[in-house]
């Protein structure tokens, strides 16, 4: 399993990012695929996730302003974050698991390495 983030960096409060998670190794498409992040000192949190349907959930501190989806054909996992607050800075992660677990256990699971996200004005 392979999995590798991109389209993190610094952004004022209330701009835009979109993330990337290219995956490898596994048959994407069967699999829920969750986005991850880690605040500078934090444990891990749970913050979006998307079934092989297509179906998604969001964290209540990102829901209205980021958006997950997915294009099987290219093994591509995707979320678009808009509206970004200070609090959002973190290390993102991409992970092979579904949602709604607690964070410790997506340290437990397929991840890639991260990309960080800085929200700073």
């Amino acid at each position: 399993v392979q999995l590798a983030e991109s389209g993190g960096g610094l952004v004022q409060p209330g701009g835009s990012l979109r993330l990337s998670c290219l995956a490898s190794g596994f048959t994407f498409s069967s699999y829920s695929m969750s986005w991850v992040r880690q605040a500078p000192g934090q444990g891990s949190e749970w913050v979006s996730s998307i079934t092989p349907r297509g179906n998604t959930n969001y964290a209540d501190s990102v829901k209205g302003r980021f958006t997950i989806s997915r294009d099987n054909a290219k093994n591509t996992l995707y979320l678009q974050m808009n509206n970004l607050k200070p609090e959002d800075t973190a290390l993102y992660y991409c992970a092979r698991a579904p949602g709604g677990s607690s964070g410790s256990y997506y340290e437990k699971v397929p991840r890639g390495q991260g990309t960080p996200v800085t929200v700073s004005s």
